[in-house]
């Protein structure tokens, strides 16, 4: 558990980072977050924070479909995690939580005229999906939020019930992670994940325009594969039907990292087994993430 946390401008005990029943965003899902990950570099002996800029600024993003002010510039926000979590201490792999929100206690729907709230904690972390190597998936009945509904490019607290929906809903069934529809009934994403094809040869994904989260781990898995392993992306729809006949799938994301999938609504992908795609994709990630890879270091914010 951790020990502090970034509360109302300042670092304090993490018992000290409490908010109000009757906060807005605890009654309404008002707020925005971000997920972000720190690896531990056994060799230099200290974690590095990966792409933490681009994470606060997407958080930015977020935070202004909401109407909600951050106090910090991602620089500032940048300086802060790391300050944060040099007096955690951790030496292992962990997870970041920045959360924007609305603060103001009392009832009543709305964005404007409120208080902004926003805090950071740090907790270690290892694997979102258990089987990384092999998940077998599911296809919800549940559907992908419509950007006309709310703002699916956005990491907003109160969507994720579509997701937790979603997971639970397969989980329960006996499968490892879902995989969800848009409106339309083409492939977006998993619960909290992107998800890429492989045929032949080629990466396939569906584009923004399906609802998705626009992932900070999916362009970096977009720009590996063309730069190192000369795989090329399509982003285009995907149609359902299309997971059951691909060579290879997998998800995704900061929380997921890279996770093979190896079976779809009961159908095998592939061999069953993880592709050598993902393998290659998957084994390159890590070495980028954990700063092995001299021409991708930058991305490696060191604490």
């Amino acid at each position: 558990m951790p020990q502090y946390a970034y509360f109302k401008g300042e670092i304090v005990p993490i018992e000290q980072a409490k908010v109000s029943v009757m906060t807005h965003a605890l009654n309404y899902g008002t707020g925005a977050f971000e997920g972000i990950r720190a690896y531990w570099n056994d060799k230099e002996k200290r974690l590095l924070v990966f792409r933490m800029p681009e994470h606060y600024d997407r958080m930015h993003k977020s935070c202004s479909i909401l109407k909600i002010k951050i106090p910090h510039t991602t620089e500032e926000l940048c300086d802060i995690t790391c300050e944060l979590l040099t007096k955690e201490g951790y030496t292992e792999d962990t997870y970041i939580r920045p959360l924007a929100y609305k603060a103001s206690e009392g009832i009543g729907v709305k964005l404007h005229g409120l208080e902004d709230g926003f805090c950071i904690f740090a907790v270690p972390f290892g694997r979102y999906i258990e089987k990384e190597e092999g998940a077998r998936v599911a296809v919800s009945s549940w559907r992908r939020i419509d950007d006309n509904a709310a703002p699916a490019r956005a990491k907003v607290t109160g969507i994720y019930i579509n997701s937790a929906l979603s997971k639970t809903e397969v989980v329960e069934r006996g499968f490892d992670e879902a995989i969800v529809l848009n409106h339309d009934g083409h492939v977006s994403e998993g619960s909290a994940e992107n998800i890429f094809l492989v045929r032949k040869g080629k990466l396939v994904t569906p584009s923004p325009a399906d609802n998705i989260l626009e992932g900070i781990t999916r362009a970096t898995v977009m720009q590996i594969a063309e730069d190192d392993l000369g795989i090329e992306t399509v982003e285009r729809r995907i149609d359902r039907s299309e997971l059951y006949i691909a060579d290879e799938v997998f998800f995704c994301g900061t929380g997921v990292q890279v996770a093979a999938v190896i079976e779809v609504d009961g159908r095998p992908v592939g061999n069953g087994k993880i592709g050598p795609v993902t393998e290659k994709i998957r084994d390159l990630y890590f070495d980028v993430v954990k700063g092995k890879v001299a021409k991708y270091k930058s991305w490696c914010t060191p604490v």
